[in-house]
């Protein structure tokens, strides 16, 4: 097996369907990296609490979860007709989106659904069902296509033997393979490229730390673990060539949502000089979403600073917690938004609306 072989194999599938036994099986990562535990999902409470417990995460592999789940739920329906099939499908679709109201690709996978729904109208009840796992699936393999794509991209703004930090987990688990911030460098491992990869641990939920990490490590690629507060002496030592980043979603303008801690991370990029890359797949821009500003911010539970990685809790008891999952980078400390239809400079608000009229006109 060649390197190209052996990175790939390494690469695991982070949601797959088992349409056989009507089961959507994803890679826990809530478990990782003591556990390499695949669970068996069959009912819509299960999906839910996945997508929100941050089971599946990652926006393209949420986008595939909702696509499969939504399938799923409607293969489920005891309808006899295309009245009640249509108040079934409604009430899978809203059940699921109230999961993650910041991750756009959960809304975007269901509307997608929403779409092939509609277009398949006339037709049977069996054949409806039929269309809806069609779709699902062209998802996945789209994104699989999209990802690859978005790395070759990437990769053609890097050096060999680079440093490259990375914030948070945007690699081949968030995804249906590849990654997006990771994609190039999981291709250019496979070209030879030599890059030296450090990862923010990522606090609260220590993406970088679990996830990242883990599965670089797993393809063998260099990589270096380090704490959020480290980034800038990494930076300031000279490690660090390019910073690659996934996000949750891009305003019409270029700011963007991520991980917590992303925007510290490009003020402190654009402090040294190194170029801050956000890698993202065009359904992840929303361009109904003027700035920055109008992008929810979800807070999540107090335990997963206090108490959730502790045999003891690390904080008083009774101490006020805020912990945001996400916050929003200026467009102004962005170099670049890398998608499946090339790299968008600045100003984004045109660079990002001409890719989406490439995109019409495929």
């Amino acid at each position: 097996m060649d390197d190209k072989e052996m990175a790939a194999a390494a690469m695991i599938q982070s949601v797959t369907l088992d349409d056989a036994n009507d089961t959507l099986v994803i890679l826990d990562q809530t478990v990782l990296p003591n556990e390499k535990r695949f669970l068996p999902l069959k009912e819509m409470k299960e999906i839910w609490d996945a997508i929100y417990y941050l089971k599946v995460r990652g926006a393209p592999a949420i986008g595939i979860a909702a696509g499969y789940g939504l399938y799923l739920g409607v293969k489920a329906s005891k309808a006899t007709t295309m009245e009640q099939l249509a108040e079934d499908f409604k009430q899978v679709k809203d059940y699921l989106a109230s999961s993650r109201p910041t991750a756009v690709n959960l809304f975007w996978a269901l509307d997608r659904m929403e779409a092939r729904f509609k277009q398949e109208q006339g037709r049977s009840i069996a054949e409806i069902k039929a269309a809806l796992r069609e779709e699902a699936e062209a998802i996945r393999v789209e994104d699989e296509q999209v990802c690859e794509r978005i790395g070759r991209y990437a990769l053609s703004l890097l050096e060999p033997g680079w440093g490259i930090l990375t914030h948070c987990n945007a690699g081949a688990i968030a995804t249906a393979k590849y990654g997006t911030a990771l994609a190039p460098i999981y291709l250019g491992h496979e070209q030879g490229y030599g890059f030296k990869v450090y990862a923010d641990e990522t606090r609260p939920l220590l993406q970088g730390a679990r996830l990242t990490a883990w599965e670089l490590h797993e393809a063998g690629i260099d990589v270096t673990l380090i704490c959020d507060n480290m980034a800038s002496i990494v930076m300031k030592e000279g490690k660090i060539q390019a910073i690659l980043v996934g996000c949750d979603r891009v305003a019409a303008n270029g700011d963007t949502a991520n991980k917590i801690g992303t925007s510290a991370v490009a003020i402190l990029a654009k402090h040294y000089g190194i170029p801050f890359y956000v890698c993202a797949p065009l359904s992840t821009v929303d361009l109904h979403c003027t700035t920055g500003d109008d992008i929810h911010i979800e807070l999540r539970p107090e335990e997963e600073i206090t108490s959730q990685w502790y045999e003891k809790p690390m904080a008083p008891a009774g101490v006020s917690v805020y912990n945001p999952a996400f916050d929003v980078t200026d467009h102004e400390l962005i170099t670049a938004i890398v998608t499946q239809h090339g790299i968008a400079y600045p100003p984004f608000t045109e660079s990002l609306s001409a890719m989406f009229a490439k995109d019409r006109d495929k």
